[in-house]
């Protein structure tokens, strides 16, 4: 389970750890063997090294008598292996999503990645109980095969056995650091494929909005940053839509799965002005051109996270409980206008710098913890004050029996989703022109 979260965790979350990057160490002589093996060292300088080393702590209460010299030796292997397996894992897809022939190839390997993470809590739901009570010696077959499992193997078999569990681990830890520093050299030394040639003219981009528009279109399907984005937004969504339905869940939120499209999408396209770092300056040296930018992006937002929303929302309910259909459809456009809002407050508010377009598409840049986490709490409330006016119109048709005032949720909902998108939007276009300037210093600093 330790090895399933070191791959999976960092590319759901968008979350590669690039404090140090490989393009800093570009010029000094240095093998990529030598290069990858220094990236590993700070790899454990950190709080899930640290927490998965004490995790693993447990091959020393597993083993017994003298095995305890063994399970000392396991436990750094195994430790090295996990964290290797994760690096190698990112920067394959990360290579792969930089590619101009692999970019697609990497788009789909990324959402199969996403999706193995819940296949692999099927599989524990399955057979977790039969594993745990030691009544399917063949899944334990398996489970002790795998690379994952040779540390356990070690530390409870003969010395024979042990020994063999201990070289291997040390050969594929060896083969898996060669295979990251031919990564890392790659990375360092080839260039991004270009987007592909851009035509004179879009549609609907005779006018300043539609110019940024056609501009934040364009981009979010050519930045491979933000195309991780979207990938993962819609990762999440088809796991809380379609998990409890397969997994046989008896919870009952599969109506509102898709709604969470939005939470997402605010979360992950937070840091627009910090993913565009010093271009923004484009923006602030025309006059009045920030009413039209922040628009221009909120439209952009509600372009692809829009019609995504709103076939879930209507799918859902139709194949789990068509009685929520009054819910879903009055909350979906309160979410989609309150959303819109906080994407541009959050990029003026709460903005950092990111790593340029060379690092790994799954690196985040440099943003606190904390701070994430309190903005994304800071999203939840600010979402869910915003739809408490709709949740009250349904809710009390509800209770009267009066399907007519449940169904007057939806146009509150997109009353109060228009309210939303020009409040917080014109807060956001207040904050650009007061602050622009510290803005820019602020996301044009490489991270």
């Amino acid at each position: 389970m330790w090895t399933v979260g070191w791959l999976f965790a960092p590319v759901l979350t968008s979350g590669g750890d690039e404090t140090l990057r490989p393009e800093h160490f570009a010029l000094l002589p240095l093998s990529p063997r030598q290069l990858a093996a220094g990236l590993l060292g700070a790899a454990f300088v950190g709080v899930p090294a640290v927490v998965t080393a004490v995790a693993f702590l447990g091959l020393l209460l597993h083993a017994s008598g003298v095995h305890i010299l063994v399970a000392l030796i396991a436990l750094p292997l195994q430790l090295i292996f996990v964290v290797l397996l994760s690096r190698v894992a990112l920067a394959a897809l990360g290579a792969a999503l930089r590619s101009r022939r692999g970019r697609d190839l990497g788009i789909l390997l990324t959402a199969f990645v996403g999706m193995s993470g819940f296949l692999v809590q099927l599989l524990i739901r399955s057979f977790g109980p039969a594993l745990a009570s030691g009544d399917s010696p063949v899944l334990s077959a398996i489970l002790r095969s795998l690379p994952s499992g040779w540390g356990t193997v070690a530390v409870s078999s003969s010395w024979a056995v042990a020994v063999a569990c201990l070289v291997g681990l040390a050969a594929l830890n060896l083969l898996l650091l060669v295979v990251w520093g031919t990564l890392l050299a790659r990375r360092t030394t080839r260039v991004a494929a270009a987007a592909g040639a851009v035509r004179e003219r879009a549609f609907g981009s005779r006018t300043p909005l539609g110019a940024v528009i056609n501009k934040e279109l364009r981009t979010w399907f050519r930045d491979v940053r933000r195309r991780v984005a979207l990938l993962s937004m819609l990762v999440v969504a088809l796991i809380t839509s379609f998990g409890p339905m397969l997994s046989g869940g008896d919870s009952g939120p599969e109506p509102f799965g898709g709604l969470t499209v939005v939470l997402f999408g605010a979360l992950l396209a937070g840091n627009l002005y910090g993913m565009d770092g010093s271009s923004m300056w484009h923006t602030l040296v025309v006059p009045g051109a920030e009413l039209v930018d922040v628009r221009g992006r909120q439209l952009a937002w509600l372009a692809i996270v829009g019609p995504v929303t709103l076939l879930f929302a209507i799918l859902m309910p139709a194949l789990s409980d068509p009685a929520m259909y009054p819910w879903v459809l009055a909350l979906a456009p309160a979410l989609l206008g309150g959303g819109a809002g906080l994407v541009v407050i959050l990029s003026v508010f709460t903005a950092y710098a990111m790593p340029d377009q060379k690092a790994s598409p799954f690196a985040a840049g440099r943003s606190p913890g904390l701070v994430r986490g309190l903005t994304q709490i800071g999203i939840t409330l600010l979402l869910a004050v915003a739809v408490l006016p709709v949740v009250a119109v349904v809710l009390t048709g509800k209770l009267l029996d009066q399907p007519v005032l449940e169904w007057l949720g939806v146009p509150a909902g997109i009353a109060l989703g228009a309210l939303f998108f020009w409040w917080w939007g014109g807060i956001a276009v207040r904050r650009l022109s007061t602050r622009g300037p510290e803005l820019l210093a602020q996301v044009a600093k490489a991270a």
